[in-house]
């Protein structure tokens, strides 16, 4: 018999029972306790009758323990990443039976931007209108911003910055609309395999 310290997670209650095991050389070793040639591999208890009671598992050094630990970790990652891609697959197909009604979805989008972008543009008419007004303003003073007034100089200002603002607006708009069309065009090619499945 092994003379040995209980394995980690082994308690003087869960000791009875007959360990067993194959040895690094091969040879079936047997005994009342956890058997020490066999700390790096599973030691089967067996009950009186022979049956399996548990498995003890190997016992690992703290750095081994690490590496198992964090291929577990990845694994498990990975059949995460698995199930959520085959749940925006089921997704994707519930919300698109078909290319119809992805390309209406497409549409809609589309024209939504649209829509915002006539009104940009609409405003920044109604910007150069005024822009039209201040300069006939500032006639009078000989197109010189420096001898017009205050409040004329604080509309000049005021309408730049909202041209700049109504400029910025639409290139985000315009980005925006690349990126709609670029998600539908991804989601096409995904939803083509799918309807293929």
């Amino acid at each position: 018999m092994c003379l040995l310290t209980l394995a980690p997670g082994a308690s003087a209650q869960n000791t009875s029972g007959i360990y067993t095991c194959v040895d690094s050389r091969g040879r079936t070793l047997t005994s009342d306790r956890p058997i020490a040639a066999c700390l790096d591999r599973e030691q089967r208890v067996l009950n009186n009758a022979g049956i399996v009671k548990r498995v003890v598992p190997p016992s690992y050094t703290a750095e081994e323990r690490a590496v198992i630990d964090a291929k577990r970790r990845r694994e498990q990652a990975e059949v995460a990443r698995v199930q959520e891609e085959k749940r925006r697959d089921r997704a994707l197909l519930l919300r698109y039976p078909d290319v119809a009604m992805h390309n209406k979805e497409r549409e809609d989008a589309l024209s939504q931007i649209d829509d915002v972008i006539k009104a940009v543009n609409k405003r920044g008419k109604t910007l150069e209108e005024q822009r039209k007004e201040i300069a006939i303003e500032l006639e009078f003073y000989q197109n010189d911003e420096s001898k017009a007034p205050s409040w004329l100089k604080r509309r000049i200002e005021d309408n730049q910055e909202q041209m700049r603002i109504q400029q910025r607006f639409l290139i985000e708009q315009a980005q925006e609309k690349q990126r709609v069309t670029t998600r539908f065009d991804e989601e096409l090619i995904k939803l083509r395999q799918l309807w293929a499945q």
